[in-house]
């Protein structure tokens, strides 16, 4: 239990250490019985976490799904005891996604003058960067878990 109980917030403990013993009680018949009281279990863990974190559960995922670079990159920061590698990948994308879109919108904006459409291309571009730029930076401020929709594990 002390195993899990460091996954879930405060607030949820009571309920994990009554789903345990639920779960406990219902595993003792073996079989199948074990199997679903198990799978419960995992179930509640997972769905207390995920709303710990502010977002929705989605169900148990099977193991070895492909977390992206960035996971694996935090881990190993975290076993070595420094960011630099971390650091260096967020700041590299983030500098290629600036510098990508930035062009993207300086190119559509040498023909922005030459009709409706262009304009219009050029507009949804600038204002694509500004409005990524504005939510990029509103993300790097946020605490852990704010806006984790996008986070999945389980």
């Amino acid at each position: 239990m002390d195993v899990i109980l460091p996954y879930v917030h405060a607030g949820a403990e009571t309920e994990v250490r009554n789903a345990f013993e639920l779960a406990v009680k219902a595993r003792a018949p073996g079989g199948e019985a074990k199997e679903v009281a198990d799978r419960w279990f995992f179930e509640t863990v997972v769905r207390v976490h995920r709303a710990g974190e502010g977002a929705p559960y989605t169900g148990l995922k099977p193991a070895g799904l492909d977390v992206g670079p960035v996971v694996p990159v935090a881990e190993r920061a975290l076993e070595r005891g420094t960011a630099r590698e971390l650091a260096d990948l967020l700041c590299t994308t983030v500098r290629e996604q600036v510098e990508a879109r930035h062009a993207h919108a300086m190119a559509l904006g040498k023909h922005a003058d030459e009709g409706v459409p262009q304009a219009r291309a050029y507009v949804e571009a600038m204002l694509g960067l500004q409005v990524w730029a504005h939510h990029l930076h509103q993300q790097v401020l946020v605490g852990p878990h704010a806006g984790a929709t996008g986070h999945e594990h389980g």
